[in-house]
């Protein structure tokens, strides 16, 4: 294991002792003063958030741009302090901090025996939704996760989110992928953040006037198991996290699986695009996304490694 890897692994590791044991006021205070620490520094994390906000708010001018920058780092640190601490939140106050519109879809069809693939972009604080879920809805469900480096960072936040009730699995293609069609198939619940491709099979969209690519999975688990397909957005609150249940994505009736898959992956981001225009602060994509900034030029915001 690198000096590096040690140092995130020890950093992470310092932040779950630490924060879950700071005053709740004391905790904000602390998520905020970083947050403001790290947009004052400007570095290249918060310039790719800016050039990113800059596609979803393409009428911003640099003064607006950074006040969403600002908003958005704090917001992103919002989640983590949010995260260290969850693991001590009671179930009163898990089922409390959240609010989510038309999750009646989700739940009705789960009673009807149909198998959903709920996915989320990176809004807000999807782990809290997710513990929202298991704890308010009683809900199991599976999830999966981006392999991390080292692999004890990795463990760290498998033992956290399965803390939280969740199954995780991780993200090795495949055989993940065959799992998670299972408990489709036996009527289960699948939860997938899919705003962001992480393999060599992504489907190209058009999100926000640009091409970007997006996971192929939430689309292709929905045709081969019959599950709904639905998309769900998030977005803070002064003290409670909102959010909503967008009604099911169709299968097309034609066309060949990948054109389907097309279809419905350009609907899973056209709802994606919906929810992150009307709160934009909330959308945590510090990586490059679209197409164009996969290759930039040198000296560009976000041209390290993502």
């Amino acid at each position: 294991m690198s000096f590096g890897d040690r140092l995130s692994d020890a950093l992470y590791g310092t932040g779950w002792a630490t924060v879950k044991r700071l005053p709740e006021p004391v905790a904000t205070r602390l998520g905020r003063t970083l947050a403001d620490l790290a947009w004052r520094r400007r570095g290249p994390a918060v310039l790719r958030l800016e050039a990113n906000l800059a596609r979803v708010v393409p009428d911003a001018g640099p003064e607006r741009l950074a006040e969403l920058s600002r908003a958005g780092m704090r917001s992103y640190l919002r989640y983590w302090m949010e995260s260290f601490r969850l693991p001590t939140w009671s179930e009163q106050r898990v089922s409390a901090g959240c609010a989510i519109a038309d999750i009646h879809r989700v739940t009705d069809a789960l009673a009807a025996g149909r198998g959903v693939v709920l996915a989320l972009p990176h809004l807000a604080n999807w782990d809290l939704a997710g513990a929202w879920v298991t704890t308010a809805l009683k809900t199991p469900f599976t999830t999966v996760a981006e392999r991390l480096r080292p692999e004890t960072l990795y463990d760290r936040f498998v033992a956290y989110r399965e803390g939280l009730g969740m199954e995780v699995l991780p993200h090795d293609g495949g055989a993940a992928f065959g799992v998670l069609a299972r408990r489709l198939r036996a009527g289960g619940l699948v939860c997938l953040v899919a705003d962001r491709d992480l393999s060599a099979s992504g489907i190209e969209v058009d999100f926000f006037g640009e091409t970007a690519r997006m996971p192929a999975g939430p689309a292709l688990l929905a045709q081969q198991t019959g599950a709904l397909l639905m998309p769900a957005t998030l977005w803070y609150g002064d003290t409670t996290m909102h959010g909503r249940v967008h009604p099911p994505v169709e299968v097309p009736v034609s066309g060949t699986r990948a054109e389907k898959t097309s279809v419905m992956t350009q609907a899973l981001a056209d709802a994606f695009a919906s929810g992150i225009a009307d709160h934009p602060e909330d959308w945590h994509m510090l990586q490059r996304l679209w197409l164009a900034d996969l290759a930039p030029a040198a000296g560009a915001p976000g041209g390290g490694t993502a």
